[in-house]
This record gives structure tokens, C-alpha cells and sequence, in this order.
């Protein structure tokens, strides 16, 4: 066990952001620490409020886009911005929900003294130990993905002789308790509420509803699924040991959920039963194999490299909890991963599609966990089908349009909300991006052919009925905003609701190029008329342009921003996570997003750890390594609870802030892209290493086109690199030093495309052999 892995407490959890999350993808618990009785905050991740979506009655609101269309390109913005929101729907997104929290009784909690909580990341184990007068106490936790079951283990002098079942403080009314034929078995079963306001929406009485609908024939209902909870504690040799199970209701996203509790109450201990027929050891050894067949493919030391343990631990931290939040089959990590104990939550606790969700994934291919992106993918083929609906009933459009928030049931319309945020469509073009990173990274044709291809044709049909010409010959999106921005006009003014914005020309492109070129790895006589008009379409493209003082404008013209130090850094995503503003490649787009991050960073952009995780990635594609080691600073120090969560203010909440896991998923990209870039044409070694870390290594980093590398540095440079390649053909690598300062494989020249200081060497590879660089 290395303490490289294991993060430490002195005391127990005072507020839930203070907890240490344990998780198998679907099954997850916050634990606070408490000595003698853990309190464990319990989540399912399919546990939602409401049902599947009732579609709208009468015709939608589309009839309107045209005259919306006019007043943008009049510059008449109050009137644009008043029919934006008359383009909008009137539902929102249901909620995740909570199970409720479990409180056992462990140990002795009298003269308590010598008290330590830990959560080790490689073995997937939380732990609280500490001293009372009975003696030591030791309790550990983990979340088993193999058996479906948390499990809690209690030993020591001073641990609880005798079983003693917990109790269970559910948020839900009804919720009833049942005995099965082992005593020491409890199955709590209720219902999620039928509806859940978000909790933003203001004077919306009542803002929770629950059903009296009884279940039908087939034990389903309209909204409010049902749930079962069952733990069941044994004796061990030295103390006791806790198992607790869930299951949920949900059948499928446009399915009725069950609300049959008594079925339910039977799976639920059916499965906890098999739980109970393994041996102690034996589920605790499937448990970490399990956990560390994810875990190990990928490791970044930073040992050598004083006073960067911490930085090190946000690594280690972030993919620890993709594992826990996101497998196979389950549902995506959402805004708290599976970790939630408010009926009305944050934002829902659903995918905010605007940024947040698509960052908890930014890392899940470069550092080994492709399959744990397999839940993201899922949500986005489902919106592909589920958001044409809404393309036509708002825009009358072609394709899928989904916009900046959805949930279980796969919510894709506009809400009641403000423009800036409500009237964003361009979701499903960057969720698309992920799927092209999929395949860009190794996914085979099955894929491709599968997800990737209908994806983006939905995409690309939604997008070409969005382009309208701007009176000047080019083509741009109408109507856009920059998600959760407003430009000021006037004395007074401010609005969202232009066209061209940076971030939907910029998805814009993307999905065009993407789409012409996945239809040429893979022709389709049905797609030969689409591609044409994808090929005619970006021709005519306006690009992002760059304002009077150098900076990239957010907007179709300069604007002035109405917050300078917005959080969001939307006008940027060409740069990270996109592709297209490379150093060598688009230099003075380069220079000019440079410029753009520092206005907003000197207004003081940054204030949560989803925006200071993005920033750290801008920083590492702009060669910046001082900003980047100022902004892993700044997140540690100022934007991660005791338990290193990251954070967000919440003015609602008493601490002022709010446990948000796409910072924490987020710094990983980041950290990675510090140390390995693949991005522009070359694996690309070491090219923002902060000065904060001058030795190191990692190891296990995916690169696109199949490649994988390992590398040291010492004195803040490259000692030696290994690279795997995945696949026949030249293999580049960019490493810094002047031409000839390198030790390469054999038949490597140097190539063109380097940035300043830096050199690119190719050679042709052979998939599965190792190459090294020195």
C-alpha cells in the first residue's frame, strides 16, 4: 500500500463536500468518518425523479424563428432576446435524487483520542480508525463492482461485539422497512418523487411532488419509480460486518418505471444474499482486482518533485473517481458523480451539457479508461434520437438539437429559463466530440458505424438548417449564444440571444469536417448528398474572428462582455478541447485566444474548479507552464474541500459552496496535457512542465491513433520516453531541443510543424512495438 495513493483526514466529515466518496458506477455512498457510527449517504445512479417524457401538445414554437432570425441581423436585441425565450419550452429537466443515509453502529464511542479517516485510491478503500476506552477501532469501506454491494468491515478491542442492523434517515415519505427471513436482514423500500422543480426555479410551490398513482398490472407507473435498499450485518472474528444493496425502478429512458416495491424489496435481497454466500476475503480480493484492472493502467509520480504530493493526488484522485461514477451500463457521472443528498439539488444533479458534462470525460481516453466513456457515448446516441423532436418542433430543423442541460429521461427542449442559458442548441455537436475522440483514440469501425456515423449525421443536419448568411457571404449559426453569457449594449442593455457566436462556429466546423470525414472512411450512398451539402457549407463558414485588441471575440463582433471574468470559456473551446488552434497551425489564433484567457483571468475568471480544471488545460496547450502550476495551485488551496472535492459557490447552501466532481475530473486532462500532447499532428512530450515539478514520470497515457507512452523527466527535462505504437505507419514525436539533440529510433528524420524551440521526429512504426526517445 503507498501513501502516494491515500488521502487523509484528521477529523471526522463536518459537511458532506468533507466526505470520502466510495462508488461501483451505479452503487455510491458518502462517508463521514464518524467514530462508532458511520453515517453513509447512499445513491443510486438510475434514482430520478418524474418519468419518460409526455410530448408537448399542439404545434411548437418554431413559426417564430424566422422573425427571431431578423431581429438578430437588425441588431435589435430586446426583441430578440424576448422571442428566444418564446422559442422556449415550459418543463425542465427532472432531479437526481437521494436514497437516503444509512447510520450503523460500529464501535465504542467513549474517550475517543488518536482518530485518522483515509481513502486509499489504489485499493478503492476508505478506513476510519481511532482509540477509545475499549481500545483501538477500526471500520473500512468499499464499493464492490463485481458483487453490487458496499461493504463495511469493523475490528479491533473496540468494536461492537454483537451485529446491531442500522437505521435508516430516508429523505422520501413512505418509506417502510420489511423483514426477511434472516433477522438481521432489513429491505427499506419508497418512491422518488413524480416531480422535482429545480432548485433555481424561484416561487414554484409545490416544488416537490410525490404520486399516489397506484402501479398498473405490470407494477408500472407514469412518474415516481420505486426503490428497495437492503443491509444486512454479520458477525466477523474480531467484530461485524455491514452489506448494503440497492436497486431502483428505471426500465429504460422512454419506459415506465416500476414502482412494484415488493418485486423490488426481492431483487434488492436476492442480490444481497448472493453478496452474503461469498467469503469476507473473497469479495474484498474481486473488489480490488476488479478496481485496479482500471486503476493501474495509468500512473502519474511526482515523488521526486518536492512539494507536489498534492497536485499528484489530484491525478490519482480524478480517476479514481470516473471508476467509482461511470461504468459500462450504468448512467454517465453526472454534476456530483453518483454522490447526492439533496432532494432538489444543485442544478438537478443532472448532465449539464454546456461544458460540465463533457469535461468529466475529457480524460477517460488519454489515461486508460475508454470503456468508462461508454456511458457518455450511450446518453449521446439516445439524444441523437430523442432531441429530433425538438429540432423540429422548435426550429423546424432536420437532425437532433439537445440543449444545455438533460436527464434520466433524456430532456432535450429549451426550458422556461433565461436565454443565456436556456436557449444554447449546439449540445449534441459537442458531445460529438467525444465520439470522434473515441475513435480517435482506437474505437474500431463497429463503433464508428454505430454511434460515431448517426451521431453526426444527426448533428449535421440540425447544424446545416441553423446556418443562415450573415449579409456579408458567409454562413453562420443563428440564433446562438455563448452559454451563460451576456454581452452589454446601450446605457443599460444586456443580452445572449446574437448569431456566430465563437463556441457554435467553432462546433459548427467540427461537426462538418468530422461528418465528410467519417463518410469517407466509411461511404454510404445515402450520405453522398449530405456530405456535399456539409462540403458546401464549411466553404462559406465564417470563422471566429479576432477583436481591435488582439483578443478572439466571444461574439459575432466585439462585444463588450457583460462579467469580463466569466467562468465560462466558451469562445476558447478551439483551442481546448477542440482541435483547430494549434501553435504551428493557426498562429494567430493562437495569439489571440492567448490573449482572451488573460482578459478574463486578469477580471478574475477561475472562481470554481470546473473553470479553473479548463483553464489548466488552455494553460497546457499555450505552453504556459507557470500559469498552469499557479492555476493546480489555485485550485487546491482555494476551490477543493478537506477531501480534495472540488467546489462551486452556492449561495444557497451555509458553507457559500457546493461539491461539483468536473473539476475533479477535469484537472486530470489537464495534468495530462501538461505532460503529453497528441493533438495536432505529433505526440508532443513535456510541453507546459510546471517548474514546480523538475522529476517525474507517468506512464499508461493513450494518445490518439492507438499510441500509448511512458516517460521520465529530470531537471526539468526529458530523460527518456517509450512509445507503443498502436498502429502501422509514421509515428511522430515532438520533444523540446534543437534539431539533432535527441537520441531516436532508427530511420527517424526530422519533420516540419514544431513550435519554437521544439523539433519533430518520424519514423515508420510497427503496431505493438515499443520505441524509445532520449
Amino acid at each position: 500500500m503507498s501513501r502516494r495513493y491515500r488521502i487523509e483526514a484528521p477529523d471526522p466529515a463536518a459537511t458532506f463536500e468533507d466526505g470520502f466518496p466510495i462508488g461501483n458506477g451505479s452503487l455510491g455512498a458518502m462517508l463521514h468518518g464518524r467514530p462508532g457510527v458511520e453515517a453513509l449517504d447512499l445513491n443510486a445512479d438510475t434514482l430520478w425523479s418524474g418519468g419518460p417524457l409526455v410530448p408537448a401538445p399542439g404545434p411548437g414554437p418554431a413559426g417564430l424563428l424566422p422573425e427571431l432570425r431578423r431581429a438578430v441581423a437588425a441588431g435589435r436585441h430586446a426583441e430578440a432576446e424576448d422571442l428566444a425565450r418564446r422559442l422556449q419550452g415550459d418543463a425542465w429537466t427532472e432531479s437526481y435524487q437521494p436514497l437516503g443515509r444509512l447510520e450503523w453502529r460500529y464501535g465504542d464511542q467513549r474517550g475517543l483520542g488518536e482518530y485518522t479517516r483515509w481513502l486509499d485510491l489504489q485499493e478503492a478503500e476508505a478506513g476510519t480508525g481511532y482509540a477509545s476506552v475499549s481500545g483501538p477501532v477500526r471500520v473500512t469501506a468499499f464499493a464492490s463492482h463485481p458483487d453490487g454491494v458496499l461493504v463495511l468491515t469493523a475490528g479491533g478491542p473496540g468494536a461492537v461485539p454483537r451485529p446491531i442492523v442500522p437505521r435508516l434517515h430516508g429523505p422520501h415519505p413512505g418509506v417502510a422497512a420489511r423483514r426477511f427471513a434472516d433477522p438481521d436482514c432489513l429491505v427499506w423500500t419508497g418512491r422518488a418523487p413524480a416531480h422535482v422543480v429545480p432548485n433555481y426555479v424561484p416561487d414554484r410551490h409545490p416544488s416537490i411532488v410525490y404520486s399516489d398513482e397506484r402501479p398498473d398490472a405490470g407494477g408500472t407507473v407514469a412518474a415516481g419509480m420505486g426503490f428497495a435498499i437492503a443491509a444486512a450485518v454479520r458477525r466477523t472474528a474480531d467484530g461485524t460486518r455491514l452489506l448494503v444493496t440497492a436497486v431502483t425502478g428505471f426500465r429504460g429512458p422512454a419506459r415506465r418505471p416500476s414502482a412494484d416495491l415488493d418485486a423490488l424489496a426481492a431483487a434488492a435481497a436476492t442480490r444481497l444474499g448472493r453478496a452474503l454466500a461469498v467469503r469476507p476475503d473473497e469479495l474484498r480480493s474481486r473488489h480490488r482486482a476488479d478496481h485496479r484492472r482500471l486503476f493501474d493502467r495509468a500512473d502519474l509520480d511526482l515523488s521526486a518533485s518536492p512539494g507536489a504530493a498534492r497536485a499528484e493526488l489530484l491525478f490519482h484522485f480524478g480517476r479514481y473517481l470516473l471508476i467509482a461514477s461511470s461504468r459500462p451500463g450504468t448512467q454517465p457521472a453526472n454534476l456530483q458523480g453518483i454522490w447526492n443528498a439533496d432532494v432538489r439539488p444543485g442544478w438537478s444533479c443532472n448532465w449539464t451539457t454546456n461544458i460540465n458534462a463533457q469535461m468529466n470525460f475529457w480524460a477517460a481516453e488519454s489515461t486508460g479508461l475508454p470503456e468508462l466513456h461508454e456511458p457518455l457515448l450511450e446518453l449521446t446516441r439516445d439524444l441523437a434520437v430523442h432531441g429530433e423532436r425538438t429540432a423540429a418542433r422548435h426550429y423546424g430543423a432536420r437532425g437532433a438539437a439537445a440543449h444545455h442541460n438533460t436527464d434520466l429521461w433524456r430532456f432535450t427542449a429549451p426550458v422556461p429559463g433565461d436565454p443565456q442559458w436556456a436557449n444554447w442548441p449546439s449540445a449534441l455537436p459537442w458531445l460529438a466530440a467525444h465520439a470522434w475522440d473515441h475513435l480517435d483514440h482506437g474505437a474500431g469501425r463497429d463503433f464508428g458505424r454505430a454511434v460515431a456515423l448517426p451521431v453526426l449525421r444527426a448533428a449535421v443536419r440540425f447544424t446545416l438548417d441553423m446556418l443562415v448568411d450573415d449579409g456579408r457571404g458567409a454562413l453562420v449559426v443563428a440564433p446562438s449564444t455563448s452559454p451563460e453569457h451576456q454581452f452589454a449594449y446601450g446605457t443599460d442593455g444586456s443580452a445572449a440571444t446574437s448569431w456566430g457566436c465563437a463556441l457554435d462556429q467553432e462546433l459548427a466546423r467540427e461537426v462538418l469536417s468530422r461528418f465528410a470525414a467519417l463518410s469517407a472512411r466509411w461511404p454510404a450512398p445515402a450520405d453522398a448528398a449530405l456530405v456535399r451539402e456539409a462540403a458546401t457549407a464549411l466553404r462559406s463558414l465564417r470563422p471566429v474572428q479576432t477583436g481591435a485588441d488582439g483578443a478572439l471575440l466571444e461574439w459575432y463582433d466585439e462585444r463588450p462582455p457583460r462579467e469580463p471574468g466569466h467562468r465560462h470559456l466558451s469562445h476558447l473551446y478551439g483551442l481546448f478541447p477542440g482541435t483547430r488552434i494549434t501553435e504551428a497551425g493557426t498562429p494567430a489564433d493562437f495569439a489571440a485566444a492567448r490573449r482572451a484567457l488573460a482578459l478574463r483571468l486578469e477580471h478574475g475568471s477561475g472562481h470554481t474548479g470546473w473553470s479553473r480544471a479548463w483553464i489548466l488545460a488552455l494553460a497546457a496547450r499555450l505552453r504556459d507552464a507557470d500559469l498552469a502550476e499557479s492555476t493546480v495551485a489555485a485550485l487546491l488551496d482555494e476551490l477543493c474541500s478537506r477531501s480534495l472535492l472540488t467546489l462551486h459557490p452556492d449561495a444557497g447552501r451555509p458553507s457559500g459552496r457546493i461539491f461539483q466532481i468536473d473539476g475533479n475530473l477535469g484537472v486530470v486532462a489537464g495534468l495530462t496535457e501538461l505532460l503529453v500532447q497528441s493533438h495536432d499532428g505529433a505526440i508532443a512530450l513535456l510541453r507546459a512542465l510546471p517548474p514546480g515539478w523538475p522529476a517525474g514520470a507517468v506512464r499508461g497515457i493513450r494518445c490518439r491513433g492507438g499510441h500509448t507512452v511512458a516517460l521520465r523527466w529530470s531537471g526539468g527535462a526529458l530523460a527518456e520516453a517509450a512509445v507503443t505504437a498502436g498502429a502501422n505507419g509514421p509515428l511522430t514525436v515532438e520533444v523540446a531541443g534543437r534539431s539533432g539533440g535527441s537520441d531516436a529510433p532508427a530511420g527517424a528524420v526530422e519533420v516540419p510543424g514544431a513550435p519554437a524551440g521544439r523539433v519533430r521526429l518520424c519514423w515508420p512504426a510497427r503496431a505493438g512495438v515499443t520505441y524509445r526517445v532520449r
